[in-house]
């Protein structure tokens, strides 16, 4: 998987698109258009990337996307403005909430599909700590960001708890199965 390296000037940038695309919400009710012209090379490429929402250190909000489609100075302020108002979890942020919130971003890099023989090998290749997953079976999908191992005791844990997300049982297996692995870079 290709590294990714920003710099501290790029990820400051991307946390205000994210901050001034969710105060635009609260006065607009729709994301900020972010002119990407004016922008350092590495937030015009085409990038996806995760916002994830914090109060208190409770989630507020965590909407994003696994494929590159748009410059991510874009795939930032779009998520950032989804986490903050169309979570389904969570009713709309308030003007209130804006001075306790904490915004992290996830760069994600290109997801790459893995190839297993069993879900014993497949757990085998599992990076605790660094490996993000895509899981699909037939109409169900979940990922699971790199972060999420910080809530989860080990690998067989982090699998069964995305299979859940999934809308799968958690004991569910078939040769059908799908999972790409992919890693962020996360501020």
């Amino acid at each position: 998987m290709e590294p990714m390296a920003f710099t501290a000037d790029e990820k400051e940038k991307m946390k205000l698109i994210a901050i001034h695309s969710i105060a635009h919400g609260l006065e607009f009710q729709e994301p900020l258009k972010v002119p990407t012209q004016d922008l350092p090379v590495m937030l015009q490429r085409h990038g996806a990337a995760f916002v994830t929402l914090t109060i208190r250190g409770k989630l507020r909000g965590c909407i994003g996307e696994l494929e590159a489609r748009r410059p991510l100075a874009e795939s930032v302020a779009q998520n950032a403005y989804n986490a903050a108002f169309e979570d389904p979890r969570f009713p709309s942020l308030t003007d209130e909430e804006m001075e306790n919130l904490m915004i992290h971003i996830s760069v994600l890099s290109h997801p790459e599909p893995m190839t297993f023989t069993s879900e014993e090998d497949l757990l085998s290749q599992i990076k605790p700590g660094v490996d993000g997953l895509i899981l699909e079976a037939g109409y169900h999908k979940g990922t699971f960001l790199p972060s999420v191992w910080e809530n989860v005791e080990d690998k067989e844990e982090f699998w069964r708890e995305l299979k859940i997300k999934a809308g799968l049982p958690p004991d569910f297996w078939s040769d059908e199965v799908k999972v790409s692995r992919y890693h962020t870079e996360e501020f």
